[in-house]
């Protein structure tokens, strides 16, 4: 099973993915987590270009470099761990790219953002996304006491089209669940556990 996570930062994303591990961990069942971009070695190569905060990288560059570290990722660490028919949690995928580079950058169209999702994920599809939904406001409130990455610098307006665009696919998506992550951390939790498919 993979399953990602998605939303803007400070929306909770690592508590509720440490809690769901630990979950599947009772459970007896063998889980990995990884985060995007990274969770290889060339991929955390290519995470620290993309959140230095003194690079300056055309849109349509950070783009195609979320998407070399995605396909690396996939290949070296997410496929092998799915035919071992392990749980794979993933901290971002490719709905982060439509969302942020997509809507967010507005580099290219979503419908070609798309079409190079499917190639960097190697044709691979979560069966579950959990989105934790805040707003704006509320993710500089949470995130107020941390440094700002090149990302987190965007400003408003860009983060409200990042918004849009997950709201778009929540929509759009079957696979999406939209939480809102304003609740409390156990509310969210309960949430994520009755979404799960049973078995």
């Amino acid at each position: 099973m993979l399953i990602s996570f998605e939303g803007i930062d400070g929306c909770g994303k690592s508590t509720q993915i440490q809690l769901l591990k630990d979950y599947f961990d009772k459970k007896g069942k063998q889980v990995v987590v990884f985060r995007e971009p990274g969770g290889s070695a060339i991929s955390e190569q290519i995470r620290s270009i993309l959140l230095s905060s003194d690079a300056d990288i055309h849109p349509v560059s950070e783009l195609l470099l979320f998407s070399a570290a995605r396909a690396q990722l996939i290949s070296e660490k997410v496929e092998p761990a799915l035919k071992e028919s392990k749980i794979v949690i993933l901290d971002r995928f490719y709905d982060s790219t439509t969302a942020y580079q997509g809507f967010g950058r507005e580099s290219v169209p979503t419908e070609k953002i798309q079409a190079i999702n499917a190639i960097a994920s190697l044709g691979n599809t979560p069966d579950l996304t959990f989105y934790l939904k805040i707003s704006w406001e509320e993710s500089k409130k949470r995130t107020a006491h941390l440094e700002e990455d090149r990302m987190e610098k965007a400003g408003k307006d860009f983060f409200e089209r990042v918004i849009s665009g997950y709201d778009f696919l929540s929509k759009s998506e079957e696979r999406f669940i939209e939480i809102d992550a304003s609740q409390s951390i156990n509310a969210i939790h309960e949430t994520i556990l009755m979404n799960l498919p049973q078995g």
